[in-house]
């Protein structure tokens, strides 16, 4: 199969990642997979690669390591046309109240790496005048609450990002879009009691960030429409009332 253009998947070992490399892939993509652990990363590439004979290649990033992005893009076969980050740690709110290590490791994974390294792609992207940047972003963010609050936080710190690398790259042409799933059925969320019309399978993910980003649609997309309702509920409860709730 001849790719005639290019993903880079940042986050290419987790469930999601996997599932959206697989949707590019089966549509003719080359693809790029991102990250810490390129061995693991490597098992993924060779089972998509098998499953639609695409192009698809492994490529070590951590994204903690901001003064390696440089190095890293320059050292990809190609400036990709679309880069998605999936890149999150949901890590224990419990331990990062009192661990202070876990609580910054929570911030900078699921907001500051993946913001800094989106926005120096984004300069590239500029000087060719082209490009796609979807971040996945949570629900988690939309309102804070006592149970996952630094998540939270740091969701909705990468969402104002994205929002507001949007609204200036919008007039040159550059398209970002905002992903938020909600509850997944994936690794991370192994063992926990989810309800069922309220997830979604890492397959359906891939497959939203894909039509979304190549076949157009929303700039910010809940992967289960009935999020958007469920947040603007949320969103709307007075503070006085809302912070006696055990949410």
């Amino acid at each position: 199969m001849t790719s005639s253009k290019t993903l880079l998947l940042v986050g290419g070992t987790s469930d999601i990642g996997r599932a959206t490399a697989l949707h590019y892939a089966q549509a003719g993509w080359r693809v790029l997979l991102a990250a810490r652990n390129e061995e693991e990363a490597r098992r993924n590439a060779d089972d998509i690669a098998a499953r639609t004979g695409a192009e698809v290649t492994t490529h070590r990033l951590d994204i903690l390591e901001a003064g390696n992005f440089e190095g890293f893009v320059d050292g990809l076969p190609q400036l990709p046309d679309t880069v998605v980050c999936v890149v999150g740690e949901l890590g224990d709110q419990a331990r990062g109240q009192s661990d202070i290590n876990h609580a910054t490791l929570l911030v900078r994974t699921n907001f500051e790496g993946p913001a800094l390294f989106l926005g120096f792609l984004a300069e590239r992207f500029l000087a060719r005048g082209s490009g796609t940047i979807v971040g996945v972003s949570s629900v988690a963010g939309d309102r804070g609450r006592g149970s996952n609050y630094l998540y939270g936080a740091a969701k909705a710190g990468f969402t104002a990002f994205l929002s507001g690398l949007r609204n200036r790259l919008a007039p040159k042409g550059l398209r970002v879009l905002t992903v938020k799933p909600g509850f997944v059925r994936t690794q991370m969320t192994a063992g926990m009691k989810l309800p069922p019309l309220l997830t979604a399978e890492a397959d359906e993910v891939g497959r939203a960030i894909f039509t979304a980003a190549e076949k157009g649609g929303s700039d910010v997309i809940y992967v289960r429409r009935i999020w958007r309702p469920v947040m603007m509920v949320i969103g709307s409860i007075p503070e006085r009332i809302f912070k006696n709730l055990r949410l």
